[in-house]
């Protein structure tokens, strides 16, 4: 779209991700709209059960049957219908658990498709499907949310929705129109991600670039014999045996429609794991770092195995690959972008187990997610040379379970230990509900740094179910 300027758009944007800080407020339901294609693997239809699982966090306003390079000429929206059917099985049970789950009917009539073509075939005059006006007809409504797109195959159903707006609308109806889309993709599965990202420079868009899965992020969700890098999580959590008890077998409907792992567990479900709110998660900034991995905001390079051999390279900034390091179950250090979705893999694997019990069990037979409370978290300063105390122990169980409690310092999300890697920042017994946490004087800092304190707090129940604090801290130089 070289005829029209976002430069002035885009500064904004990054002047808020930058200066914007976070507060540690309820969250309101992210509307959610999905594009699938689903059956060409089992993997979507896997990941459709899980979504389904949380579908009382979200207001789902779409599941779209879409193609993809694995599946060109069909879509398969019979298989969302299939999976919704035995949702509406368990919804009743589901009730007793949590409230807000959606009517099965009401899932149904979101259940659209887009055009059997593959790619950019699909975009363009004419090539108007059932999915892409409805994604239109949804941005527009009077809300002010932003419309998360999470895209489990092709994107091309998105690509038309943007071709059609840019054609008959304004320049400054086209900017709020995509202004309200906050996509993430599975990698791109057909030739249209990179044109919308290239066409659309101002779109919020979260993606490993190109078909390479291996070197991917969202790989990090398990299956550990497709992956390039080795994982120090615990490969058994995300294969047969494990999901074949916990998840498919004596869970009820919905569970039976869980298949099994052929490639890779559920290679999609990273796409909305950060909507989930658990107190780590914050959507709006993928650099944070949460369950659906860490991303930042930057222009990847070049690298052939990332793109068709007919795609131009990315042309702007996205939020894409980034490293943690981590230590694994092993106890060596893993330093890759995979790092960021594995590290979490036992806390959502337990709870995803812990909703599939609530397909069938009573509220008391069943784990339900404790109560995390500190009493200190929001606007939090601190300077070099000083402490701060932490208190969590009036966070609760609904259960009655007794708690755990695990704090620890998430340094890639912050500035501070960029500049003080050798001189980190001390925790008094991490394992307990109180702490004091200290900033070394060694270094004099310059400006303002920030860091990120993490609290995990994991019931004793069965699954054991782990709920968050992320404490954003302020470091202020010192004053001589």
């Amino acid at each position: 779209m070289k005829n029209i300027s976002y430069k002035s758009l885009i500064y904004g944007i990054l002047l808020l991700f930058i200066y914007h800080p976070y507060y540690a407020t309820a969250r309101e339901k992210p509307r959610v709209f999905v594009l699938t294609d689903i059956e060409n693997e089992p993997d979507d239809a896997q990941s459709l059960v899980r979504f389904l699982l949380y579908s009382n966090q979200f207001d789902i306003e779409g599941l779209i049957a879409t193609t993809s390079t694995h599946q060109r000429d069909k879509t398969a929206a019979w298989r969302i219908q299939e999976i919704v059917e035995a949702y509406g099985k368990v919804r009743n049970n589901l009730m007793k658990h949590e409230d807000g789950f959606p009517t099965k009917e009401y899932l149904l009539s979101r259940i659209k498709t887009g055009l059997p073509r593959y790619g950019m075939a699909a975009v363009g005059k004419e090539h108007d499907s059932e999915g892409s006006e409805w994604l239109i007809k949804v941005v527009d409504q009077e809300d002010e949310r932003p419309v998360w797109v999470p895209v489990w195959g092709g994107a091309n159903v998105l690509g038309q929705a943007l071709w059609k707006v840019r054609q008959t609308r304004t320049i400054e109806e086209l900017e709020k129109f995509v202004s309200k889309l906050r996509v993430y993709t599975i990698s791109d599965q057909d030739d249209s991600g990179i044109w919308i990202r290239n066409e659309f420079p101002a779109l919020f868009y979260i993606v490993s670039p190109g078909e390479d899965y291996i070197h991917s992020t969202w790989n990090g969700i398990g299956g550990e014999s497709f992956r390039k890098y080795a994982s120090g999580a615990d490969a058994s959590l995300a294969e047969n045996p494990w999901l074949r008890k916990n998840i498919m077998e004596d869970h009820g409907p919905l569970g039976a429609q869980y298949p099994e792992v052929e490639f890779i567990m559920e290679g999609d479900t990273p796409s909305f794991l950060g909507l989930i709110d658990n107190g780590l998660n914050v959507p709006e900034r993928p650099d944070y770092g949460g369950w659906g991995g860490r991303y930042e905001l930057y222009k990847p390079h070049f690298l052939p195995y990332r793109n068709f051999d007919y795609q131009e390279a990315e042309q702007r900034a996205i939020w894409t690959n980034a490293i943690d390091e981590v230590i694994g179950n092993d106890g060596r250090i893993y330093i890759n972008n995979q790092a960021t979705i594995w590290r979490w893999r036992e806390a959502f694997q337990n709870d995803f187990a812990a909703r599939m019990d609530w397909c069938v069990k009573s509220y008391d037979e069943a784990n339900h997610p404790p109560l995390v409370k500190v009493d200190n978290t929001l606007n939090i300063t601190i300077r070099s040379g000083e402490e701060i105390q932490f208190d969590a122990s009036n966070s609760t169980d609904p259960d009655g379970d007794s708690l755990s409690y695990h704090w620890f310092n998430y340094k890639e999300p912050g500035t501070y230990w960029a500049f003080n890697w050798y001189k980190p920042i001390t925790i008094s017994d991490p394992k307990s509900a109180k702490i004091t946490l200290g900033i070394g004087d060694q270094i004099e800092l310059t400006k303002p740094q920030t860091t990120h304190l993490i609290l995990a707090v994991t019931d004793d129940g069965t699954p054991a179910i782990t709920r968050y604090e992320r404490i954003v801290i302020n470091i202020l130089p010192k004053i001589n």
